[in-house]
């Protein structure tokens, strides 16, 4: 079934028919994006293709509980995934303004992707089942060539760090 299931959306998004309800699966190619940083700066998932690693994620709204335990978490652990050789990449639907409040609050010193329009959020068809303007807190680990190489569906905020550090391992 995971297989087929795969194949299918693969085969959908290729044919450009799928832009909600995506699933992206390990060992399928991640959507390319672009979007502007928390200090307005364009982020495009090409200009790490070829270069390094990169850990994509989700979360559903700024200074909330979760997302701020979980980008703390990450912050404090950010240095180990660079050590691992990965960039680290937050998105959420977020405008420019609440994310360089929130990144200048708890010193994250990793860009945070605003998506207020939600076009990433939909390409990864990680909507949020509650809250269908935010994004689900779900995390992709993306490899040099573009693929997905994990996805971790069921984020502990509180241990973010320790499940991208597995993901990465697994490189």
């Amino acid at each position: 079934m995971g297989i087929a299931r795969s194949w299918v959306a693969g085969l959908a998004m290729t044919a450009g028919i799928l832009a909600y309800g995506v699933d992206l699966q390990p060992g399928m190619m991640a959507p390319k994006f672009e979007a502007q940083d928390q200090n307005g700066r364009p982020v495009k998932l090409q200009d790490y293709i070829g270069k390094t690693p990169v850990v994509l994620y989700f979360y559903p709204k700024d200074f909330t509980p979760g997302c701020t335990s979980e980008a703390c978490n990450l912050r404090d652990h950010y240095q180990e995934i660079k050590d691992a050789g990965a960039a680290l990449l937050g998105v959420s639907a977020d405008d420019v303004k609440s994310h360089a409040d929130f990144a200048q609050k708890y010193n994250l010193p990793f860009p945070i992707l605003a998506d207020p329009e939600g076009k990433v959020i939909a390409a990864y068809g990680v909507k949020n089942s509650l809250f269908p303007s935010r994004a689900a807190r779900i995390t992709f680990i993306i490899d040099k060539q573009g693929k997905i190489i994990d996805r971790v569906d069921k984020v502990d905020p509180a241990k973010a760090d320790q499940e991208v550090l597995a993901s990465l391992k697994k490189m």
